[in-house]
């Protein structure tokens, strides 16, 4: 992860049209003024905007994280609204990835008004580890029921994909994918259970050709890197590994189940599953197609 950095003195400037990012120069209808709060990302990084329902289930959050761990390393900013449930689920995910991500809230980005204000502190991390807030809003402006669609289309200006996790077909994540289509942007989204209102999004942009994500590979390759090309091109250090993590390592000579492979380290389930799990968090290993593998 970036390094902290202390944010009081972090300031809100005023962008020059001229200074905007230049996918968000590419759109019909640019703001007319930005705000910015922290810093902006290279503009050669992959921008993945990650929307979704705020009232989530289990299984969406589960693969957001799963999904945005297998982003370690590569080099996505993560773009979201700030908002309660998968956006904020996805800012969080990012930073615990070592992932740069900027938020776009629906209102100014003064902290007195800053929403939802049970936001203020996961919006001081992002600006912390080298992200940014984003507005097109004064920053005294306080969020009204129609700056979220506005705001929506800022969002996907500055992404070259959206993703799209859990969502009714009424929402404002369905405003901000079918504003991607009207960019050229890529659709993505994570097929859902046929039993579940938050599926009927999906399952929608599905029939409209959206590109449907099951898994990291899938993810990455959505976002134009390929499976063979290697993140670093130094040999992986894993010097500050476990004992445990180091075992397991060494297990993986090849690409094994996870069952069996706990069977191999010959540990409880729950205390083998703890050390898979934050090995996957590191981005030491991953599981693809039911399998895992160095990663």
């Amino acid at each position: 992860m970036n390094k902290m950095q202390n944010t009081k003195s972090v300031e809100i400037r005023k962008l020059s049209p001229n200074k905007f990012p230049e996918r968000l120069r590419e759109i019909a209808d640019p703001p007319k003024q930005l705000y910015v709060r922290g810093a902006l990302p290279p503009s050669e990084y992959k921008y993945l905007c990650v929307v979704g329902a705020r009232r989530f289930s289990e299984y969406g959050r589960e693969a957001v994280q799963k999904l945005l761990a297998g982003l370690r390393g590569y080099p996505v900013v993560i773009v979201s609204g700030l908002a309660l449930g998968i956006d904020s689920i996805a800012h969080r995910a990012a930073l615990d990835n070592g992932l740069t991500t900027i938020a776009v809230p629906g209102s100014g980005l003064s902290p007195n008004v800053l929403y939802p204000g049970s936001h203020a502190a996961l919006a001081e991390k992002i600006i912390a580890s080298g992200g940014a807030l984003v507005s097109e809003f004064e920053p005294d402006f306080r969020a009204t029921s129609w700056s979220f669609p506005q705001r929506n289309r800022i969002m996907a200006g500055l992404s070259d994909a959206v993703l799209v996790v859990e969502s009714e077909i009424k929402s404002g994540t369905l405003i901000t994918a079918r504003l991607a289509g009207e960019y050229n942007r890529d659709v993505l989204t994570v097929p859902g259970s046929i039993f579940a209102k938050n599926s009927t999004g999906p399952h929608m942009l599905l029939r409209l050709g959206a590109t449907p994500v099951t898994n990291n590979t899938e993810l990455l390759d959505a976002l134009g890197f390929k499976e063979a090309e290697q993140k670093k091109t130094a040999l992986p250090d894993y010097s500050d590994c476990s004992p445990e993590e180091k075992r397991v390592l060494n297990l993986l000579t090849e690409a094994v189940s996870r069952d069996e492979l706990i069977r191999s380290l010959k540990l409880p389930v729950n205390e083998a599953n703890v050390i898979l799990g934050a090995m996957e968090l590191k981005g030491l290993i991953k599981e693809t197609l039911g399998e895992i593998h160095v990663a």
